[in-house]
């Protein structure tokens, strides 16, 4: 078939539009009447079509066209017609799904997938009510757990006894991962309607991704880890990244712009350029995947927590300056609602969060101490917002500061994953500001948590284990933090999908989990 993958309906404004699409060889791609010729990486082919001239407001049923063969959607679809719809002028109605770990193939031990059955909800309901949004915040592909069907075809491609097994090992590997993870009927008539933003978390590279320096020299001291690296920020750049960015962004963007002019295989453009966005010998990233995207009075910000830390000469940061400084001057244009998309939880469980800041300290101590700090951190997967506690402060601040404007957003919310549960949980800060502030948490869409971590998460919201918590860190040199949370509900476990529904300066979020009759609401909280 000569469409592998997509369409992905990706960047969507009131005038225009990018779909997404991987082709078995070079070819030339048309939606809409915009045709694009394809581009290569290692023997895959890839488009982007970036539609413009739309009208704000309407809605387009569209096919897909290659070399002129009609391949979208398939006869036997099942699904309605695939639609563009532009947002209309000054649109106040936003509704945005988010989520993130999400595991392939429905009918295994993780039980039914939220996002597979969000679809088909969605297929069978009116397009009124569809969602001008999803928000795919990390872990789209595993590359360190495979599947058994994954780990099959591995065999036959080289020896997976040999390290790093049955984990992914370069470029090729991984497109095995996205056409696994996005091919499901379900997911990809749903990737091919709803526009969808993207951001990585670490099984997109490997459990753990930047935890610390010393994680990073462990890393790079296996023979195999330069190209599994190597594959990982390809991989996402052709696969997330791009469909991230607008036109304009899109014309500026040099490795784009190469890449599709080029003419011949852009591996060796795109082994330079994730070399370089992994580098921060001069406490700066070569790459910048935070991003922003504006519906109607609704801003999305969404910060790369993971890929863009600065770990070396001492500095411990989940993003460099420049980077920071980039994401507070996006902040502050005025709205209706910020919400800021970050794959890492800014507002853990408290004992969680004190206690995180308390061996980001402990790592730092020189001798046996600092080394069995961070066995601890290794081990126990402390390496959120609250273990780069600099960068905490400052997003702490910066929130504080846009909820303090003259003209605040009603509502200030960060979305977030990763952690395998899901919660509401409301900020506080000692000197009041004007937007509410929430931390909304939605993990996983299809995955699981052992029984004995459910029964841990649920005692870390203790109010009395979060004070013993807080003494604990304060005698061990930790700053007083800047602000108080209470969680307003959860912990949820199970496979969830969670929405945020703006009317005006109004706000709802919902929390929905998958049953084998559909999506369950276990949560609905009006934020504003």
């Amino acid at each position: 078939m000569s469409l592998l993958l997509g369409p992905l309906l990706r960047h969507v404004d009131d005038v225009s539009a990018t779909v997404w699409v991987e082709t078995a060889t070079a070819s030339e791609v048309e939606v809409l009447g915009t045709t694009a010729r394809t581009f290569e990486i290692r023997g895959h082919h890839y488009a982007l079509l970036v539609l413009t001239g739309l009208e704000p407001g309407s809605s387009h049923e569209y096919d897909v066209r290659v070399d002129g063969e009609k391949v979208w959607p398939p006869e036997d679809s099942g699904f309605p017609p695939s639609r563009i719809r532009t947002l209309p002028p000054d649109e106040s109605r936003v509704r945005l799904v988010f989520g993130s770990c999400r595991k392939p193939h429905e009918d295994d031990a993780f039980g039914p997938d939220a996002l597979a059955a969000y679809a088909r909800r969605m297929a069978e309901g009116e397009e009124t009510e569809w969602p001008q949004a999803l928000l795919m915040l990390g872990d789209q592909v595993y590359a360190d757990e495979t599947t058994d069907e994954t780990q099959e075809w591995l065999k036959q491609r080289r020896d997976t006894s040999k390290p790093p097994g049955t984990e992914v090992t370069d470029f090729e590997e991984y497109t095995r991962l996205y056409l696994e993870a996005w091919g499901e009927p379900s997911i990809r008539w749903l990737l091919s309607t709803v526009p969808t933003s993207m951001i990585f978390d670490d099984h997109d590279v490997r459990d753990d991704w930047n935890t610390s320096h010393i994680w990073r020299q462990q890393m790079r001291a296996q023979p195999w880890w330069r190209e599994r690296l190597r594959g990982a920020i390809m991989s996402y750049w052709v696969y997330q990244h791009l469909g991230n960015l607008g036109p304009a962004e899109l014309a500026e963007d040099p490795t784009f712009q190469k890449a599709i002019v080029s003419g011949g295989d852009n591996a060796g453009l795109l082994a330079e350029f994730a070399d370089e966005a992994d580098d921060d010998r001069d406490g700066t990233k070569g790459a910048r995947w935070s991003y922003r995207r504006d519906f109607g009075s609704v801003r999305l910000l969404v910060i790369d927590s993971r890929a863009g830390r600065i770990l070396v000469g001492g500095a411990r940061c989940m993003v460099d300056d420049d980077e920071f400084d980039w994401i507070e001057d996006n902040a502050a244009s005025p709205c209706d609602h910020l919400l800021i998309g970050s794959s890492l939880p800014w507002l853990l469980p408290p004992v969680v969060s004190h206690l995180q800041s308390l061996n980001e300290r402990a790592c730092a101590r020189p001798g046996w101490r600092g080394r069995l700090a961070e066995k601890i951190r290794q081990a126990g997967d402390l390496e959120h917002w609250a273990s780069f506690r600099a960068s905490f402060d400052r997003l702490a601040a910066m929130i504080a500061r846009e909820g303090r404007r003259a003209d605040p957003p009603a509502t200030i919310a960060v979305l977030s994953g990763d952690v395998h549960h899901a919660y509401i949980a409301e900020a506080r800060y000692p000197e009041p500001v004007t937007s509410a502030v929430y931390q909304l948490t939605c993990s996983p869409v299809h995955n699981a948590m052992p029984r004995p971590l459910r029964l841990a998460f649920g005692a870390t919201w203790s109010a009395r284990l979060a004070s013993l918590a807080r003494r604990w860190a304060e005698r061990g040199g930790v700053e007083p933090l800047p602000l108080e949370w209470r969680k307003t509900s959860g912990p949820h476990f199970g496979n969830v999908i969670a929405t945020v529904e703006t009317d005006g300066r109004s706000a709802v979020t919902t929390i929905e989990q998958a049953t084998g009759e559909g999506l369950a609401e276990v949560a609905r909280q009006r934020l504003a």
